[in-house]
């Protein structure tokens, strides 16, 4: 059930409704909006005597939430959710950001060139993985928390936001420490011990849509974020499993317009792995911009031939710059910056 509140009520008003919805045994999420303040009741909802909460001074009326998905549905924000990245930037405005970076952090030297390169071709946050979770076993799995502290140095240098995976409870008050933002891969999408944890958080959490999860399942996950308090959700289309082999996945870029006119939550892209190859990557960041992404990120390396880690899918820094004087042309067609 959403509460909307009148126009003329008051902060006691909007209070002595907040008690009353915490006496039923509800979870109360108070949402200011541009024109009305609504308060979003979570939980078992058939102790909520929807007729007294009517009655009550300052409500104009009450109503059902349909969609399973509380927190997240446009039914309870009217207005898209701008996120913050702690640098100044943000994603789910206006302007369209953009988020660079090598899959993994390899050394510090690479790091931090990268990082300006990116800076100066107009990214606003870096991405790069300190733990990664690899499919062989034997393959690289990371720096760990040397390469979190190569990471922090880089934005020290740059003012770069730090966008970097955890993947694994134990791993969260650590990764917190250094990153600005939390990114749940798509593999642990569904993984809600994780997703509870990090709605714990005070940092921002860009969430990855699973390989096979529908678009519900991926709302229903950045519900168990928002539950329980972290209302700050990046939601990120990496692409789908599919038949089709000639590409790493099929990216469904439709879910773009779908899931912002279901969600007040930024929806972004990430068209390298949505593909796997470098070549596709500028083509579906246009596409993805005419389609109306709020942000991108971008897997970028000074020397993909010798990567440790997805070299076929990244960008050198010269492509990105390019990259991102296209994608600019195509913003302004449809009344966006970058």
């Amino acid at each position: 059930m959403i509460v909307v509140m009148k126009l003329e009520s008051s902060q006691e008003q909007l209070q002595h409704v907040v008690q009353r919805v915490r006496e039923m045994g509800l979870k109360e999420h108070v949402i200011v909006g541009e024109e009305r303040t609504v308060v979003a009741c979570v939980g078992n909802e058939r102790f909520m005597d929807q007729s007294v909460i009517e009655t009550l001074p300052g409500v104009d009326k009450v109503l059902p939430i349909l969609a399973p998905y509380k927190m997240a549905s446009r039914e309870v924000k009217k207005d898209r959710t701008v996120v913050p990245l702690g640098n100044g930037a943000s994603i789910g405005g206006k302007k369209i950001g953009v988020i660079a970076g090598p899959c993994s952090v390899e050394s510090r030297e690479q790091i931090i060139e990268i990082a300006h390169r990116m800076k100066a071709a107009g990214a606003v946050g870096l991405r790069g993985g300190a733990f990664k979770p690899r499919t062989n076993p034997y393959s690289f799995q990371g720096m760990g928390e040397e390469g979190l502290k190569y990471l922090a140095q880089a934005r020290e240098q740059t003012g770069l936001a730090i966008v970097t995976e955890v993947m694994s409870i134990d791993q969260v008050e650590l990764v917190c420490e250094y990153a600005d933002v939390l990114q749940i891969g798509a593999r642990n999408m569904q993984n809600f011990n994780l997703l509870s944890r990090v709605g714990e958080c005070d940092k921002p959490v860009l969430l990855k849509r699973g390989l096979s999860a529908t678009m519900e399942e991926f709302l229903l996950a950045a519900e168990y974020v928002m539950a329980r308090g972290n209302r700050n959700v990046i939601l990120c289309e990496r692409g789908i499993r599919t038949f089709e082999e000639y590409v790493r996945n099929t990216l469904p870029l439709a879910i773009v317009p779908a899931l912002q006119r279901v969600t007040h939550l930024p929806v972004i892209v990430d068209p390298s792995h949505g593909t796997g190859k470098s070549y596709l990557v500028e083509p579906m960041c246009r596409a993805s911009v005419a389609a109306g992404c709020d942000g991108l990120i971008i897997e970028t390396h000074l020397d993909p031939e010798h990567a440790l880690t997805d070299g076929a899918q990244s960008l050198t820094p010269d492509q990105f710059a390019d990259m991102m004087k296209n994608i600019r042309r195509v913003a302004r067609a449809v009344d966006r910056e970058v």
